[in-house]
């Protein structure tokens, strides 16, 4: 490309900067732009992607015709096909109009899609077909649309990553991916951070009447040493902060030095991060999941040695108690949701279960002194009391059967 030509470019554009990366960048969007391939621009968070779409359009075939810039990460998942593909009357509550969407909207024109990496996977594949057939179905439609729109993507996404995760499809990223352009993060372009900071500057002493702040320097050699996490973005923000509350017009390095962070924050590309979930990595996943079987298998130790002590405490209460009573023969066992006086028959609990039970239920002092057919008897009385005479109902009460119970009953003189 002639040098007159890129000024020019960088003119019309506001671009700042002479390295060798940028001047790349602007070479083959301008090369692409008579095209139709599809454009996928990779760079880091505030480095400027949005810029490239816009000289992609300006300089194509389809220059006269409607270009909409859309930011898929700003656009909830459950809407989000509504917007880009449309949707017919009555597909869902609130669609009270037929839309076309911004793939009928922008027909014959150029679709800049920002942030493609945050789509969701269903959004994906109805783009892909897009992308390949140039054919889309609106939500809750039967009738297959055609559609001429020139794709640009955009993300500060690391693909590679959010493909080996499941994150993003593969097919999608090499349809995209035609003609590949890589953003350079600012600390990768020397000199343009001091042309960056002195246009950033002009700017705001001419919005504010103010005098323009300077870098002597010491300050240049601190700014372009910096790491720019937030590229220009954080330049631009950084600038206005000096600008306004600075007393001195000459920022020395010890000044700017206050206003520069000093945590160590990354300059690699984000991963895909969802909204209330998080960023979304399966490492993390892993050790969350490892994290929960160490407390798990700490939480079943406690129990063994709680179990443990159990037993042994009902070891030794075993020993101090008199010999057991044999129970009555042919009773069986109640049911467990019962509280009964049977289970207070036998003094030699054979599970956790019937030592809870026994020192749960506390005999009535007048009952120490019954002997076994007593206590037979006074059980035998309340169960028909509590059922009112219904033989069958207190043979289930007690978890016996009802022969056993009329045995009982003629054996106790309460057959009458």
């Amino acid at each position: 490309m002639k040098t007159t030509e890129l000024q020019n470019i960088k003119q019309r554009y506001n671009i700042v900067g002479n390295c060798d990366a940028l001047n790349h960048v602007l070479d083959v969007a301008l090369q692409v732009a008579p095209t139709d391939l599809s454009v996928l621009i990779v760079g880091e968070s505030g480095v400027g992607k949005e810029i490239i779409p816009r000289v992609i359009h300006d300089n194509s075939p389809r220059r006269r015709e409607k270009y909409f810039a859309i930011n898929c990460g700003s656009i909830p998942e459950g809407t989000i096909d509504s917007e880009l593909f449309g949707h017919v009357k009555g597909s869902y509550t609130g669609a009270i109009n037929d839309s076309p969407g911004y793939f009928g909207v922008a027909n014959k024109g150029t679709l800049f899609l920002d942030e493609v990496g945050e789509l969701p996977l269903a959004t994906q594949a109805r783009l892909l077909r897009v992308l390949e057939t140039g054919e889309y179905i609106p939500v809750g439609g039967t009738e297959i649309r055609k559609t001429d729109v020139r794709i640009v993507a955009a993300t500060n996404v690391n693909i590679r990553l959010a493909i080996s995760e499941g994150r993003f499809r593969e097919d999608l990223y090499y349809r995209l991916n035609s003609i590949p352009i890589q953003m350079p993060p600012l600390r990768e372009r020397g000199e343009d951070i001091i042309l960056l900071f002195r246009l950033f500057a002009l700017q705001m002493a001419e919005k504010y009447k103010m005098d323009r702040v300077v870098l002597d320097e010491g300050a240049k050699q601190l700014l372009m040493h910096y790491k720019w996490p937030g590229n220009v973005r954080q330049l631009k923000n950084i600038t206005e902060q000096i600008s306004v509350l600075s007393p001195e017009r000459t920022i020395t390095a010890q000044v700017l030095s206050q206003f520069i962070p000093q945590d160590h924050e990354t300059t690699q590309l984000a991963t895909i991060h969802r909204e209330g979930s998080g960023d979304h990595s399966f490492e993390n996943e892993r050790e969350i999941l490892y994290k929960i079987l160490f407390e798990l298998r700490g939480n079943v130790n406690d129990m063994r040695r709680e179990m443990s002590a159990l037993k042994k405490q009902l070891a030794d209460v075993q020993t101090t108690k008199p010999a057991a009573i044999d129970p009555l023969p042919a009773v069986a066992s109640p049911l467990p949701t019962v509280a009964s006086p049977l289970s207070t028959l036998n003094t030699q609990p054979s599970t956790v279960e019937d030592a809870i039970a026994e020192e749960y239920i506390e005999p009535e002092k007048e009952l120490e002194s019954l002997n076994l057919n007593d206590l037979g008897r006074q059980m035998l009385e309340k169960a028909l009391e509590r059922n009112h005479g219904n033989r069958k109902k207190a043979a289930q009460e007690l978890g016996i059967s009802d022969r056993t119970l009329y045995r009982r009953l003629k054996q106790y003189g309460l057959d009458q």
